[in-house]
């Protein structure tokens, strides 16, 4: 031990029914060569026997925190401490040698500007795979110094109590209070090391085993505290993107109109869409479309056309004709002549909701509250969802519909499918976008409507 290093530190411990790891951690942490030292143990209501193992030790505080954050159990206990420098640890986390905390002291005395430093983790052997990549990748071997870059992670840290004392931890977010910390730092010309030879054993990384719930938390934190954050986003004016309209046969009057006028006119103010393909096996159909400002490059066989066939056998022969005329789409946007009722904003909305959130198609939806049957072969109707409970409490479904509008990649319309496998459903408000106009009577109540709205 460096000799004129001998100033106090106080070595924080956050615990939750950590009995499994405290003692370990406290053997390690009384093996040290630097000896001035307290321990101050924050306890979150442990229901195990946490407190009374740790009280084997030469424990100088044990506080009790009921509300748990990490800044504010870490702000707890260095109130309540008396060093020079506070050392962060988890419970878990458990000095790899005895010189973890002398190497933790000489570092943070290197430089006075030197805030905090924080030490590496190493994977325990039953640590699970994604902790072990995470930890092995992130805490290298070579020391860092941070001028710029504000990561910083007390599972296993030092800082100087002066300067916490400016800055203490965030005690309101639930998730990288160390980062945010960090952050506020660096801006007021403070340093960060790193610093590998202070070491510990630590089982989880600091994804915890990919928890999703937790890595939400953690990005939502991100965005809304840290200023510089961005991500990369695609811009859906820079994409090459088609809508392609299949129609069967002739299309029908509608108010006197044709009803394919609907669905072209809503495509045609899209801010994104840059060309309308209407897929018909009619020639009369296809001059009225062409008419509406639409494309058909081509018609498609009548074979095409038998009720046998799927939608996805259509738009792949679709596609592959648009292709071959050397346009290469990068999102397709599938809509029917069905539904003229159709709000036009919904498809840039889908298209953004997409390229935003990373999907591999979405589905205009709809929610549903009722009951949900299904007609077996013996033509009896069984019930699929959860049975009769209060409305307020029932579990509502979503009704994807795709002939409103569907947006996907042309990879999966090329293997005989609209639907990738990450699907986005966007929830429709207006019940007219659903109705749906397919014979005599449906358009009967269309044209009724028609002449009340203005469409």
């Amino acid at each position: 031990m460096n000799k004129k290093n001998n100033k106090l530190v106080s070595i924080i411990i956050r615990t939750k029914n950590e009995e499994r790891w405290i003692t370990p951690c406290l053997k390690s942490i009384f093996s040290q060569t630097y000896r001035n030292f307290e321990i101050l143990i924050v306890d979150n209501y442990s229901t195990d026997k946490t407190v009374e193992k740790a009280k084997q030790f030469k424990i100088s505080k044990i506080l009790k925190i009921k509300k748990f954050f990490p800044g504010k159990a870490i702000n707890l206990g260095i109130k309540n401490s008396k060093g020079d420098y506070a050392v962060i640890l988890s419970a878990h986390a458990i000095p790899t040698n005895n010189l973890w905390l002398e190497k933790f002291v000489n570092a943070i005395e290197e430089d006075e500007k030197f805030a905090g430093v924080y030490g590496r983790q190493e994977p325990m052997s039953f640590s699970p795979p994604s902790d072990k990549r995470d930890m092995l990748l992130v805490f290298g071997l070579d020391r860092k110094y941070q001028t710029k870059d504000s990561f910083f992670h007390n599972a296993n840290s030092i800082i100087r109590r002066k300067v916490w004392n400016k800055f203490s931890f965030d005690e309101k977010v639930t998730n990288i209070e160390d980062r945010i910390w960090a952050q506020k730092i660096i801006k007021n010309n403070y340093k960060l090391m790193y610093e590998p030879e202070a070491s510990v054993y630590h089982y989880h990384g600091i994804h915890q085993n990919s928890d999703i719930k937790r890595l939400k938390g953690v990005v939502k934190i991100i965005e809304e505290k840290q200023k510089d954050y961005k991500t990369g986003k695609l811009d859906p004016k820079k994409l090459n993107i088609i809508s392609i309209i299949p129609v069967r046969g002739q299309t029908q009057k509608l108010y006197g109109k044709p009803q394919i006028l609907f669905t072209i006119k809503a495509a045609k103010k899209s801010k994104f869409i840059k060309d309308i393909y209407v897929s018909t096996d009619s020639k009369k159909t296809a001059k009225i479309a062409k008419a509406l400002g639409a494309k058909c490059p081509f018609i498609r066989p009548s074979n095409l056309s038998a009720p046998h066939v799927n939608l996805e056998e259509v738009q792949k022969y679709s596609l592959n004709k648009i292709e071959k005329k050397g346009v290469l789409p990068d999102l397709v946007v599938h809509l029917e002549e069905t539904f003229p009722f159709r709000s036009y904003e919904i498809i840039d909305e889908m298209i953004i909701r997409l390229l935003q959130d990373g999907y591999d198609t979405v589905i205009a939806a709809y929610r549903e509250a009722g009951s949900m049957w299904y007609e077996d072969s013996d033509k009896n109707f069984r019930r699929i969802d959860k049975g009769d409970i209060p409305r307020e409490f029932k579990e509502k479904t979503l009704i994807g519909v795709q002939g409103i509008c569907c947006i996907t990649h042309p990879e999966f319309i090329r293997n005989k499918g609209l639907l990738g496998s990450k699907i986005g459903l966007f929830e429709i408000k207006n019940k007219l976008d659903k109705f749906e106009v397919r014979n005599k009577k449906d358009r009967s109540i269309a044209e009724k409507t028609i002449k009340t709205i203005k469409i």
